[in-house]
């Protein structure tokens, strides 16, 4: 029963549509968008003209349990993510212990010996002749958690020891507290 008119003929003027309801009658209550049924609601029709509709939305404690979900699940995941941080860092510390210790062993091909101590990587000793540095940046010597690697030269099992300590930065430990030596 619409049409489209243009602005001579009236677009969003009644007058056109209530003549022809005029000239043909009122339209059946389904034309107009509307049910021929007593009673019955239609998505425009006012919901509050024939009886009081129950007022849909969630409940207090249906809200509650959900919030309640929402925690479980979110403490789980920060508990894995937890794990798989320390496992990366981890793995992190052991790739970093392989290459500082190649930047030791470039030094003492420059150099004819390790460094007393690891500083001698960033900064010029005074007894390094052949010094080509620097070798390292300061936050090489440094394991993902912020902890100093463990040095000493002469070595125990080599010519040097390079000792990455872990997640707690001290001697001894297991899991990812677990000491990794260059010669392992």
């Amino acid at each position: 029963m619409f049409r489209l008119m243009s602005r001579e003929s009236g677009i969003g003027n009644r007058e056109p549509m209530q003549a022809a309801a005029a000239q043909h009658g009122p339209a059946p209550a389904a034309a107009r968008g509307g049910s021929t049924r007593r009673g019955a609601h239609s998505r425009f029709s006012n919901p509050y003209s024939r009886r009081a509709s129950r007022a849909h939305g969630f409940t207090l404690l249906e809200m509650l349990a959900v919030i309640v979900l929402i925690g479980i699940i979110g403490a789980i995941v920060v508990t894995q993510v937890g794990k798989n941080v320390d496992k990366g860092k981890y793995g992190a510390g052991k790739a970093q212990l392989t290459t500082l210790s190649q930047k030791i062993e470039n030094y003492a091909l420059d150099n004819g010996t390790p460094p007393a101590q690891l500083a001698d990587l960033v900064a010029k000793p005074g007894n390094a002749a052949n010094w080509q540095g620097p070798y390292a940046k300061p936050s090489d010597l440094k394991d993902p958690w912020g902890h100093d690697f463990g040095y000493k030269y002469p070595g125990d099992h080599g010519n040097f020891d390079l000792v990455f300590f872990g997640q707690d930065g001290k001697p001894g430990g297991d899991g990812y507290s677990a000491d990794i030596g260059n010669w392992q």
